[in-house]
């Protein structure tokens, strides 16, 4: 059919609609552009409120964070702690030594509490039958005597031969026209260095407790003075940590006058040195005790220990557990080789310490190699379902498998050489006084100066504990005749040194009940000594190797040999508590499907 002409009102209606189609086209393009764009930015925002959500959740248990950055408000899960149970019930164990206030047997005064009259009657019971005493009696403290003042008097007398004059000799250490004796040095040294008081409160309880009044400048002074006589300690310390076999480290940051030092720690069970300076190789080195280092240092992942090449090196458990901890959380459904791994290392922690408590030099071969399969299984499987994948649990699952693949020697350490501990919780325990320190003075130190002082004096305390040799005393000793020195690495050899001077006095033991009652310390130890260290029942209780700790359960051996692909090899049973991964999420124990 012909198309007909069509009228002028009829093209007119025609065009128009064609334009509000246009436009109607137009506007929905824009709409279609405008959700475009929505759904780019919900994805950013979205990506943005699971990285701000993975920052949110990390804390000291899952992440290097210090405990001190955790949220005081936030409840805090029951299995947050990366700590094994003991499998030993609460409170006091038995066996330990008893701390209950007993009678004395001679008490400094006695007073009758005798009825005057009968209780039935009313007769006067003066001249009655004693026929029962009941003893109650309480202990007091007692105001403290005034300090002794000893006057030395420097005679001089002339020859009556030939008339010179000759002056008399005042002790060692008697220099000036007044001042402060050793023991009253120690005090105040204990108060600001062994108890990280701040230095006016140091001083005015010091005069409350002892009658000695010093003044806050005596207290700010007396840690300088002590680091000053600290050289040759400090020197024989660096001395035997560079023969020992294994040695931690660690570092802490430390704010001073507004900017950020660090303090370097390098210890054993029973030597310290900590030192100041920054983070570089060069501040490592200045410790004087790892450059030249042949044997093993256990320390976290820090790359500024790697110039350390005569040394081997030994990565802290605890640390790639909370590393794996962290992943983990992050996304339970696509890292569960985190989990599998962190089952491997407490397990193989668990075998090596039944190992050191039965005396074996090493591992089994066997052992050996099942753990090696397992973590190597865990390892690939890691890497195979996180590559190519995009989002940031992905990517630190990615990088996180990479670092446990590039340092396996490192983080295996303590299996492949039972000398060497699981962590370095040796090192982060010799270091956190600094922190504590810190925060009791304002959060910051005044002065380097400072800072570097309270490193060289808590050195001296803290090998002195370790030997079981009282603070008090070692500082004594210190302001007496000079620094006590350790004899040997550790104890073990019989030797003749005695217990620092000052042990025994009736002042020394005074103050100490006055200190302690004071500030809750570890009361000194007296004994045999060996090697400077007073042993005692308790204190040999306490070295002795904990027993009961369950081995790990057994894990299946799929094949001999290494492990290659993606095989992971986790436990058949499930594993006890104590030696389970502590984590928030939940996952059944069980064979891993093959990837």
């Amino acid at each position: 059919m012909p198309d007909l002409p069509l009228p002028e009102d009829v093209r007119a209606l025609v065009a128009a609609l064609r334009e509000a189609l246009e436009a109607r086209d137009a506007q929905l393009s824009a709409r279609d552009a405008e959700l475009e764009a929505a759904r780019a930015q919900i994805a950013v925002l979205a990506g943005r409120v699971e990285e701000l959500e993975r920052r949110i959740g990390k804390d000291s248990s899952n992440s290097s964070k210090p405990p001190s950055s955790d949220s005081p408000y936030a409840k805090k899960p029951r299995d947050r702690s990366l700590r094994g149970r003991s499998g030993r019930g609460r409170g006091k164990q038995p066996g330990a030594r008893s701390s209950t206030l007993r009678q004395s047997a001679d008490p400094d005064e006695r007073t009758e509490c005798g009825p005057a009259a009968c209780g039935c009657c009313g007769a006067d019971l003066d001249e009655a039958t004693v026929v029962g005493v009941q003893k109650r009696q309480v202990f007091e403290a007692q105001p403290p005597p005034p300090p002794k003042v000893t006057e030395y008097q420097v005679v001089a007398k002339a020859c009556p031969g030939c008339g010179a004059v000759t002056e008399g000799v005042a002790p060692a250490g008697v220099t000036g026209r007044v001042q402060y004796g050793p023991l009253v040095h120690a005090q105040a040294a204990l108060a600001v260095c062994g108890h990280y008081l701040p230095v006016a409160r140091a001083a005015r309880l010091l005069a409350t407790l002892t009658g000695v009044s010093v003044s806050a400048g005596f207290a700010a002074g007396v840690r300088a003075r002590a680091a000053a006589r600290l050289g040759p300690f400090l020197d024989r310390v660096r001395e035997l940590l560079r023969e020992a076999g294994v040695l931690y480290a660690d570092e802490t940051p430390a704010r001073v006058g507004g900017r950020l030092h660090y303090v370097h720690v390098a210890c054993t069970e029973f030597l310290t040195a900590m030192h100041t300076g920054g983070r570089s190789a060069e501040d490592i080195d200045a410790g004087g005790v790892l450059p030249g280092y042949s044997g093993t240092i256990v320390r976290d992942g820090y790359a500024g220990y790697q110039h350390l090449a005569g040394a081997l090196h030994a990565w802290c458990g605890a640390h790639g557990l909370r590393d794996l901890r962290g992943v983990y959380e992050a996304d339970p459904g696509g890292q569960v080789w985190a989990r599998s791994m962190a089952d491997l290392l407490i397990s193989a922690n668990a075998q090596a310490t039944a190992a050191r408590a039965a005396g074996q030099a090493r591992l089994s071969d066997a052992q050996l190699a099942e753990i090696t399969a397992w973590y190597r299984g865990a390892v690939a499987k890691g890497i195979t379902d996180n590559s190519g994948r995009r989002t940031r649990a992905a990517k630190d699952g990615l990088r996180l498998a990479r670092r446990f693949r590039d340092h396996q020697d490192m983080i295996l350490r303590f299996a492949t050489d039972l000398a060497v501990g699981f962590t370095s919780n040796q090192a982060e325990r010799d270091v956190r006084p600094v922190k504590v320190q810190q925060r009791s003075s304002g959060g910051c130190w005044r002065t380097l100066e400072g800072l570097a002082d309270f490193a060289v004096v808590h050195s001296y305390l803290s090998t002195a504990a370790k030997w079981g040799i009282d603070a008090l005393d070692a500082l004594t000793q210190l302001f007496t005749n000079g620094p006590w020195l350790p004899a040997a690495i550790r104890p073990g050899i019989a030797t003749d040194q005695p217990p620092p001077v000052g042990v025994g006095t009736e002042a020394m033991r005074r103050f100490r009940e006055i200190i302690n009652s004071a500030f809750t310390t570890v009361r000194s130890v007296r004994g045999t000594w060996i090697e400077g260290l007073p042993i005692t029942p308790l204190h040999c209780a306490a070295r002795a190797p904990v027993s009961g700790v369950p081995r790990a359960s057994s894990v299946r051996q799929a094949s001999s040999g290494l492990v290659t692909g993606h095989d992971v090899f986790v436990s058949e049973e499930r594993r006890p508590r104590h030696e389970t991964f502590a984590m928030g999420a939940s996952l059944q124990h069980g064979k891993l499907a093959q990837h």
